[in-house]
């Protein structure tokens, strides 16, 4: 690595997305060799020291902490990554960017706007660079979708559709809280399947189809008690298990969106389609390698939609990879993601989302949840700035 900038990681929290993120870190160096940043592995931060060290002995980090504001204090860390639940992502972020560390942060940016705000204005205050891991845009077919949309093709968009359907969470007897179910526990989570899941669809949207204006919304929750993980006790749930809301964009289309987490058959069918004035794209992320295209342009006899195997090296992203008409996966988009935070770095430039693209979709899943509980439609306030 001679002639190379190292970015040492410090990473915070190492429960699922903590591996994703690592494993991101790990493989950017093999196939984005010629960057100019590499990261370093390290420091990762769990509570407890043994799983803390056990993490850092599979993955190679160098050190290990067990609480984050020792970690923050460490001279020889330069980016931070939060990968904890939502209910600690302000007061880390905050801290971290009064430290003068770089922050990567996982999604959703807050549990509220107003807990978003506080992470914006620190880290713009402070000039750090930051991201948030809205790693569906980095889908080589969904960054494709963006190109298409950016370059008219589709003309006047009328409609965008998208849903995010799971059923982990059907059993009553699943408990609330603690390890691994703190996304049932409204007090950690901020909300349920709007903050976890409809926040990545509303981001990937705005992103594809610009700023959301309002929004008209239903949830419901159809556990109404479980037990509490960690106390034992018989609490009500709090969070939405399920939401479907409707919406006006910007440029004057029409928006549905649905997410739930009491779809029998679906562990994580995460689809959109826009249809314009000229032609329709879709994408699904159960075949993420491929984006269906309907032109209406195209001669009769042969018009229908067309599936796009996106594989080639012309393909966003895909130079990186195999042969053409060979898959990637899931865990590609986060490599993607680091790569493009380093690739910031050495243009100087913003790597989105940032913490404001991700404020702006803060303030789509709070009007969601206010909408819901209201049973009215509620402006959003989103000024949709990202061009990219």
């Amino acid at each position: 690595m001679k002639n190379k900038k190292h970015i040492r990681i410090g990473l915070i929290g190492t429960g699922l997305m903590g591996r994703i993120h690592t494993n991101g870190y790990k493989r950017v160096p093999d196939f984005f060799p010629e960057y100019e940043y590499v990261p370093v592995l390290q420091a990762c931060c769990s509570r407890r020291e043994e799983k803390a060290q056990a993490f850092a002995d599979q993955w190679g980090y160098k050190s290990v902490e067990t609480d984050w504001r020792e970690l923050l204090k460490r001279d020889d860390i330069d980016a931070v990554d939060i990968c904890t639940p939502n209910d600690t992502h302000a007061e880390i972020a905050i801290a971290a960017a009064e430290a003068g560390k770089m922050i990567l942060c996982e999604k959703p940016l807050a549990r509220t706007v107003a807990e978003a705000k506080g992470m914006v204005e620190a880290v713009e205050k402070a000039g750090v660079k930051n991201t948030v891991w809205y790693n569906y845009r980095r889908v080589p077919a969904v960054t494709l979708a963006k190109k298409i949309v950016a370059s008219g093709k589709l003309g006047q968009i009328f409609h965008y559709r998208a849903n995010f359907l799971q059923d982990w969470t059907i059993s009553p007897d699943l408990p609330q809280g603690g390890d691994a179910l703190w996304r049932l526990d409204a007090d950690a989570a901020g909300s349920g399947v709007t903050g976890d899941l409809l926040a990545h669809c509303i981001d990937t949207a705005m992103w594809l189809n610009g700023g959301i204006k309002d929004v008209s919304a239903m949830t419901e929750t159809f556990i109404k008690e479980r037990v509490h993980q960690s106390t034992g006790e018989k609490k009500k749930v709090t969070i939405d298990d399920a939401c479907v809301f409707h919406c006006h964009f910007d440029n004057g289309s029409l928006g549905l969106f649905e997410a739930t987490r009491y779809a029998r058959g679906h562990k994580a069918l995460y689809t959109f389609e826009i249809n314009g004035e000229h032609a329709s794209i879709r994408w699904d992320l159960h075949d993420l390698t491929r984006l269906e295209y309907f032109d209406h342009s195209d001669e009769g006899e042969v018009r229908g939609w067309r599936s796009i195997h996106v594989t080639d090296g012309d393909h966003p992203y895909m130079d990186r990879w195999w042969i053409p008409g060979t898959s990637i996966g899931y865990e590609h988009s986060f490599i993607h993601q680091v790569a493009d935070f380093f690739h910031s770095l050495e243009a100087g430039e913003a790597c989105h989302p940032t913490f404001r693209d991700a404020f702006e979709t803060q303030k789509v899943c709070e009007a969601v949840i206010n909408s819901a509980n209201e049973r009215a439609w509620k402006d959003t306030g989103v000024d949709w700035i990202e061009k990219v």
